[in-house]
């Protein structure tokens, strides 16, 4: 009996033995990091980020245990981390362990403080490591935090400025009344919540230049988990909502994406100026990008491009669009809309198209008509008035007296037309989209001089003019 217990209490202890050989405690065994500094994108200041993740190795040839992990700013850090499933109560956390070349997961996120300061501030703290050994090592955690002024329910009844000194975030929707004015200096941001919308009743002039566009778009920053950042999701706010009331609005170099849908113009008196546009850009966005219904529109050197619905509707009015890009290749399920449809109807109701000149301008797209006109049947005296020149048109061949000089995708190999027109090509898993133009698309050389001399610098601020003849479209090719 003495001799069986003698016998289990040696397998016992040999048992523990092996058990903790298992474990590496020497002072000089390593962890490896997958990053050593995990630095987020610019966050607005006073809102969470998403969550980031990073990996903790275990390159040894023994698990490794570690006694302890901690936050070098503790309970005050702004950064709340998740190790291996166990949040870091109060920036601390004990016992993990890792098993011989293996790893467990890392999750932070920062719940950024509130900085009343123009320029990004950055927030930084160290997570410390420290293995049963006693070996102590670090990752740096970091992101700056971006000063905002955060706008919830405001209604503009007076003479408005937003500057540039750091962006403005906008709850709800903000709404400029009737006989007010918003002014946007150049490199102004409006940062939308989602749902939120920008409704003109007044006045809008946004004031951005070619090397600082104004620029309206969602608030959510940060890249998906697939690595697509959600500035280049559609649909992350609403739009831009002129009244049927609010005339004389004016967009300078203003970039508007990645909303529900791009600008809309409700119907008004085609004798006054509803909106000129010039050097902007409306792209990738859930419904229409520039939706028109009976207004007076001039819009130059613009790009209008990727929506789930129509780049650009026109229904009935009086619509200028020179030197601009229309382009058709929204990328998300569901969109099925056309680069440009016009008509001189709304359902049952006639609306005089009085003049839809598109000159000097690329009309193109995945489609197979991306140039679509709808003349009311009924009523025939509706006026339906359109004429394009020097364009380059996705569209069947026409040759009437209301296409002067145009250009057709149908005329050139597949090799050199619709999304070949552009360079770089376009990375449809990154959802990035460059229009560009390629030496060998035909819009290079092509358009009319004597327009363009209006209008001697393209969206980017390069000169048209020099010694050659111009290319169609908001681009001149570098």
């Amino acid at each position: 009996m003495n001799k069986l217990l003698y016998i289990f209490v040696f397998l016992f202890v040999a048992i523990g033995c092996v058990d903790e050989d298992q474990y590496i405690v020497s002072d000089t065994a390593s962890l490896r990091f997958n990053r050593d500094t995990l630095s987020l994108d610019t966050i607005l200041a006073g809102l969470p980020t998403q969550t980031d993740t990073f990996k903790v190795y275990n390159p040894n040839n023994k698990s490794i245990r570690l006694t302890r992990a901690w936050l070098e700013k503790g309970a005050n850090s702004p950064f709340r981390v998740n190790i291996d499933g166990e949040m870091l109560a109060n920036g601390v956390g004990t016992d993990f362990e890792i098993a011989k070349k293996d790893s467990m997961f890392v999750f932070f996120f920062l719940n950024t403080p509130e900085i009343d300061e123009d320029e990004p501030a950055i927030v930084r703290d160290r997570l410390f490591f420290q293995t049963e050994g006693g070996k102590v090592q670090n990752v740096v955690l970091q992101a700056y935090a971006q000063g905002v002024y955060h706008l919830k329910g405001i209604t503009i009844s007076s003479d408005t400025t937003f500057t540039a000194n750091r962006p403005y975030q906008i709850f709800d929707s903000l709404v400029v009344e009737q006989g007010a004015t918003l002014k946007l200096l150049q490199g102004a941001r409006l940062y939308f919540h989602p749902g939120a919308s920008l409704i003109v009743r007044g006045k809008l002039q946004s004031e951005g230049s070619a090397q600082q566009n104004v620029v309206l778009r969602g608030d959510r920053l940060g890249n998906m988990l697939s690595g697509i950042s959600y500035d280049r999701i559609p649909n992350q706010w609403g739009g831009v909502f002129f009244a049927a009331e609010s005339y004389d609005n004016s967009l300078m170099y203003t970039d508007i994406h990645s909303g529900q849908y791009g600008i809309r113009c409700d119907s008004s008196n085609v004798l006054q100026t509803k909106l000129t546009m010039n050097g902007c850009v409306v792209h990738n966005v859930a419904s229409d990008g520039l939706s028109l219904k009976s207004n007076k529109v001039f819009v130059i050197n613009s790009q209008l491009t990727n929506a789930g619905g129509d780049c650009v509707s026109v229904k009935g009015g009086d619509v200028q669009f020179i030197h601009c890009t229309i382009a058709q290749f929204y990328p998300l399920v569901g969109g099925d809309g056309v680069a440009l449809r016009f008509s001189n109807y709304d359902g049952n109701y006639g609306i005089p198209l009085t003049t839809l000149n598109v000159f000097n301008t690329i009309v193109t797209g995945r489609n197979k008509d991306d140039v679509q006109g709808l003349k009311q049947e009924k009523g025939s005296g509706i006026a339906f008035n359109y004429l394009f020149r020097n364009c380059l048109l996705n569209t069947e061949k026409v040759a009437d007296e209301h296409f002067l000089n145009c250009f057709w995708e149908s005329d050139n190999p597949k090799d050199f037309s619709n999304a070949k027109n552009f360079t770089p090509t376009f990375n449809y898993d990154k959802l990035i989209f460059t229009f560009q133009l390629d030496s060998l698309s035909q819009a290079v050389g092509h358009a009319d001089g004597g327009i363009s001399n209006n209008y001697p610098t393209d969206r980017l601020g390069h000169p048209r003019l020099q010694g050659n003849a111009p290319d169609i479209g908001c681009y001149e090719r570098q």
